[in-house]
């Protein structure tokens, strides 16, 4: 009896053990998402890391690990990702990586905003001074930005800025030349917004604030390791491997709860973007959007010269309704984006005016510098390649040769059709006549007439039309009569 209380136990146990095990290992597998946050970062990329981190919630996923290497991006799809961020149910684990890799401007913000900022050696963060759609950034001149309020100073100083900006106001409207005024105003709007914005995601995270405020203010820059000594980031990571290792157990506070990581040992699952995401990704490229907007003009211009030829418009419809949403989340240049239609134009006119090359020169002109114009907006990863540029440029330029020369192939060939193509024209006599008779010409059968004998397959030319008559005189040289259709000359 003895004994076999003693196998039901260790039988128990065996068990007991087997169920932990198994609910360990199903605990770990599959239960951190990695999203990846590579380039500029756009509309359709904002998308893809929400709907991921949406997706690790459903799953109940331990947590998030979102890699990343950016150069920054717009602002708006930052702020969608750190709302996300921030309301995630899951926590979220941002690793700069791999060695080399960066998070600039938006990338800083998003990955202050993350419950673990990691980061691999020798990456780098910062530079987060946010960039007007025109090129500059907002950071203002020592002159024009005010002195941040210090016990010493209080808000006295504050007071005389205030004083000092509303005694420039009318200054401004007395000399309308003078735009600096409100132009700086609304500089400092922009900076101190980022400012405020960086530096409540810094204080959320318990990091430090003061750093994150330099990043905005002067576009200051670390390396992992002062970022880390700076209290910027969590961990220095070599991969993801060691990531995991060294955030497990650590405890952190998702939507207000204590929650302790578990990722030792865990699996990781890749969340790819689907179809539409890559599609729209690869839309919202500078130089894509060039070339569907150039398709599309040129698509619709070819549909115009040749209606009916049904390709050519619907191409052009598809093209142009493709680059308008590319425009559209991209930071465009409207002035560029005009540079570019009037180039095409031009380039179209010459086929009608004769500017010997004139007016195509100055579309292509007006291409190259509107492609450059229109993304020349200095947020990082929406600039356009020179090389593309000059690409296009020989596309463009190509296409205006083919157009002249095959324009003047056409003035050469003369008339195809109508009575400039009948009268001078070589046909064949179908019977012996003389007076009235039929030749064969152009495909046709045609009642002619001649005063002089005309024997069966001679060669005769079209001297005049009467009506549906055609005057005819036979060729002079008799070995030219051939039993194969002559060709109009």
């Amino acid at each position: 009896m003895t004994t076999m209380k003693r196998l039901a136990i260790r039988f128990r146990l065996a068990i007991t053990a087997l169920l932990l095990a198994c609910s360990s290992a199903t605990m770990a597998d599959g239960n951190v998402l990695q999203l990846e946050l590579e380039g500029a970062l756009g509309v359709a990329t904002a998308e893809y890391i929400v709907k991921g981190i949406e997706r690790a919630a459903d799953e109940d996923a331990n947590a998030i690990i979102i890699r990343m290497d950016t150069p920054g991006g717009l602002v708006e799809p930052m702020r969608d990702i750190v709302q996300a961020i921030l309301s995630s149910e899951v926590p979220v684990i941002t690793y700069v990586s791999p060695g080399g890799a960066r998070a600039d401007s938006a990338g800083t913000y998003i990955l202050l905003a993350s419950h673990i900022a990691a980061m691999a050696p020798t990456t780098h963060l910062g530079a987060a001074t946010p960039v007007s759609m025109i090129g500059g950034d907002f950071s203002p001149g020592d002159e024009e930005q005010p002195e941040p309020t210090t016990p010493e100073g209080g808000a006295g100083e504050t007071d005389e800025a205030a004083d000092a900006d509303e005694a420039s106001e009318p200054a401004a409207e007395e000399s309308p030349k003078d735009t600096a005024a409100p132009d700086s105003a609304m500089e400092r709007k922009v900076l101190n917004d980022a400012i405020s914005y960086i530096r409540g995601l810094a204080e959320r995270r318990g990091r430090n604030a003061d750093w994150a405020e330099e990043a905005v203010r002067s576009a200051a820059t670390l390396t992992a390791t002062e970022a880390l000594e700076q209290n910027v980031i969590d961990v220095i990571a070599t991969d993801r491997s060691e990531l995991l290792d060294k955030i497990h157990g650590m405890e952190v506070e998702v939507n207000h709860e204590m929650v302790t990581l578990d990722t030792r040992g865990a699996s990781v699952e890749m969340v790819e973007p689907n179809l539409r995401q890559k599609i729209l990704n690869a839309i919202a490229s500078p130089e894509i959007a060039v070339l569907l907007l150039m398709v599309g003009l040129y698509g619709l211009l070819f549909e115009g010269y040749n209606p009916g030829a049904v390709l050519p418009g619907v191409a052009g419809i598809i093209c142009l309704l493709l680059a308008a949403y590319a425009l559209q989340v991209l930071p465009v240049n409207y002035a560029g984006l005009a540079l570019i239609v009037v180039g095409v134009v031009l380039i179209v006119a010459e086929a009608f005016v004769p500017s010997f090359g004139a007016l195509g020169l100055g579309g292509i002109a007006a291409i190259i510098f509107g492609s450059i114009m229109m993304f020349d907006s200095g947020i990082p990863g929406f600039g356009i390649s020179i090389s593309f540029v000059v690409s296009l440029a020989l596309v463009a330029g190509g296409l205006l040769f083919w157009m002249v020369t095959f324009i003047v192939r056409l003035r050469n060939r003369g008339a195809v059709s109508g009575r400039e193509s009948i009268v001078g024209g070589i046909g064949r006599a179908t019977e012996s006549f003389t007076g009235e008779g039929h030749i064969w010409l152009e495909s046709e059968s045609w009642s002619a007439h001649s005063n002089v004998p005309i024997a069966k397959d001679q060669m005769v030319r079209v001297r005049a039309m009467n009506g549906l008559i055609l005057d005819v005189e036979p060729l002079p040289t008799p070995d030219e009569t051939s039993d194969a259709e002559p060709q109009p000359q």
